[in-house]
C-alpha cells in the first residue's frame, strides 16, 4: 500500500495596518509575528522528521513567504501553483463590515444577496475544483511522500469541507484554518483516507497570550 500525504499550510500573520480585505491584492508580505510563524511551521515538519519532497505555494506574497522557510528546510525548489490562489472577493481592497466599512454603503450590497454561492466572490465550488486539481497533481508527484501546499483561509477550509463530504457555505467564524495551521490530507494508494489538523504556530497567534495568561 502506497502513502501519501498532501499538507495544506494556510500562510502566516500578514502586515496589514489598513485593515482591508486584501484578498489577492500583491505586495501584501507577511508581518514579523508571520515570518516567525512559518519559521515555526518549518521546524515543526523538519524535526518531525517529516518525508516532504515537494513544496507548492500560491503566486501570493504572503504564501510564497511562508513557504520558503520550509523548502529551504528539506533542501528544495519552491514550486508555485496558480490554482492556490485566494478566493476572488468583490470587497478586495475594502474594509469590511458595518459602520466605516463597505457594508455601511449601500451600493455593494447587491452583492451580498446569495451567501450559498456566494455572490460576492468566486463560486465555492469553483474554488474546491481548482484546489482539488492541485492537490491530485501534488499527490501523484510525491506518492509515496508528503508535499506542502501553501494557500489561504478560505480554499483551504473548502477543500477540507469537500473530502469530508460537507456542505461548503458556512459560517466564516466556525472555519478550524488558523494561521500557518496544517491541514494535513492523508491518501492511500491514491484514495483518500483521512485528515489531520495541527497548528504548529498556536503560541503565536494573535491573542495566544493572553488566553495562555487566562
Amino acid at each position: 500500500m502506497v502513502s501519501t500525504t498532501v499538507h495544506l499550510l494556510r500562510h502566516g500573520e500578514v502586515f496589514n495596518p489598513e485593515g482591508v480585505l486584501y484578498g489577492r491584492i500583491p505586495g501584501y508580505r507577511l508581518s514579523d509575528r508571520g515570518q516567525e510563524m512559518a519559521q515555526r511551521v518549518a521546524k515543526h515538519l523538519v524535526e518531525q522528521g517529516r518525508d516532504v519532497v515537494r513544496v507548492v505555494a500560491s503566486p501570493l506574497q504572503r504564501a510564497q513567504e511562508t513557504a520558503e522557510p520550509i523548502a529551504a528546510g528539506f533542501g528544495l525548489d519552491l514550486a508555485t501553483d496558480d490554482r492556490l490562489i485566494e478566493a476572488e472577493n468583490h470587497f478586495q481592497g475594502l474594509t469590511f463590515g458595518v459602520g466605516d466599512g463597505s457594508l455601511g454603503h449601500p451600493e455593494h450590497w447587491k452583492y451580498l444577496w446569495n451567501p450559498f454561492r456566494p455572490s460576492w466572490g468566486e463560486p465555492y465550488v469553483e474554488q474546491v475544483a481548482r484546489m482539488r486539481a492541485a492537490v491530485e497533481d501534488a499527490r501523484a508527484a510525491a506518492e509515496g511522500h508528503e508535499t506542502v501546499l501553501v494557500s489561504h483561509q478560505l480554499p483551504v477550509w473548502l477543500t477540507r469541507s469537500s473530502f469530508e463530504g460537507r456542505r461548503l457555505w458556512h459560517d466564516p467564524r466556525k472555519r478550524q484554518c488558523s494561521l500557518a495551521s496544517l491541514t494535513s490530507l492523508r491518501f492511500e494508494d491514491g484514495r483518500f483516507v483521512g485528515l489531520h489538523y495541527t497548528e504548529p504556530a498556536a503560541e503565536l497567534l494573535p491573542g495566544a497570550s493572553q488566553v495562555a495568561g487566562a
